[in-house]
C-alpha cells in the first residue's frame, strides 16, 4: 500500500466513522424534511419525488453502516470509505437529478450502489480477520 493510500485509509479511523455517520444521519433528517415539505410543492413529477425518498433512505442505511464501522472491534476503514463514497455517488446523484431535472445523473447512481455492496462485503470479510 502506498503512503498516499495508507494516509487516506487512516482518515477513516473509528472516531471519524462515528462522527461522519452521526452527521450524515443528521443531514439525512434535514434532506428528508426538505423533500417532504419544500419539494412536494415545486417538483411535480412523482417519480422524481420517489427518487428523493430513495436517496434519503439509502443515505440513512449507509450512514448507520458507517457508524457501525466505527464501533466494530476490528478496523473497517475500507468499508467506511466505500459507504462514504457510496453516499456521495448514490444519494448525491439522485438528489442532484431531482433538483436539476437532469436525468442523465441517474447513470452515476449504480456506481454508488456498487460501493455500498462492496462496503458491506468488506465489513463481512473483515469480521473473519
Amino acid at each position: 500500500m502506498s503512503r498516499k493510500s495508507s494516509s487516506i485509509m487512516a482518515l477513516f479511523n473509528p472516531l471519524f466513522c462515528l462522527r461522519a455517520g452521526a452527521i450524515s444521519c443528521a443531514i439525512g433528517v434535514g434532506l428528508g424534511a426538505f423533500g417532504a415539505h419544500a419539494l412536494k410543492n415545486s417538483v411535480k413529477d412523482l417519480n422524481m419525488l420517489k427518487n428523493w425518498d430513495t436517496a434519503t433512505h439509502y443515505l440513512f442505511v449507509h450512514s448507520i453502516g458507517l457508524f457501525v464501522a466505527g464501533l466494530v472491534p476490528y478496523h473497517a476503514s475500507s468499508a467506511a470509505m466505500l459507504f462514504t463514497v457510496g453516499n456521495a455517488l448514490f444519494s448525491g446523484s439522485l438528489y442532484a437529478m431531482v433538483l436539476t431535472g437532469k436525468r442523465w445523473l441517474g447513470a452515476i447512481t449504480p456506481i454508488g450502489g456498487t460501493c455500498y455492496i462492496l462496503g458491506w462485503l468488506f465489513l463481512f470479510y473483515k469480521s473473519f480477520k
